[in-house]
């Protein structure tokens, strides 16, 4: 895996090195404050970009991932390039995230390859329709 860091971590029965090193480091103390605190969402989306790269690095099919954001400041959290689509995903680390997360998934119209499918990774339990195109995708399945 080029590019990537892995630090494996020794065994610890101190419930702050359990929390891994990034959190560690930003002096994050108990898994509570973690969760609850400021960056919480800066987190899970690491995470789930963190599966995703997982996924699709030991998966025969091969995939371009990116981000998108513009001058504005309008994003997109990963955008999938695959068999020459562009499948825009949100994340967010709430259960019930909003249909306006998506809006900026239209920003990809503007391109010369085709939008299909897509949707909002989030801690809902199930697979869902958000619209005729995108869905709720539950963060465990991924």
């Amino acid at each position: 895996m080029a590019g990537r860091v892995c630090i494996l971590r020794m065994y610890s029965l101190s419930q702050r090195e359990k929390l891994g090193l990034c959190a560690y480091l930003s002096m994050w103390t108990s898994r509570d404050t973690l969760m609850n605190g400021a960056a919480n969402g800066h987190y899970f989306e690491n995470y789930v970009v963190g599966e995703f790269l997982r996924t699709y690095t030991y998966s025969p099919q091969k995939v371009n991932m990116t981000f998108y954001r513009d001058m504005n400041q309008k994003e997109i959290d990963l955008v999938i390039e695959r068999e020459g689509k562009l499948h825009p995903i949100e994340i967010k680390r709430s259960s019930f995230p909003e249909k306006k997360a998506i809006k900026s998934f239209g920003l990809l119209e503007k391109s010369s390859q085709e939008v299909a499918n897509g949707g909002i990774v989030c801690m809902t339990d199930r697979v869902f329709p958000l619209d005729e195109r995108n869905i709720y995708i539950p963060c465990n399945i991924i």
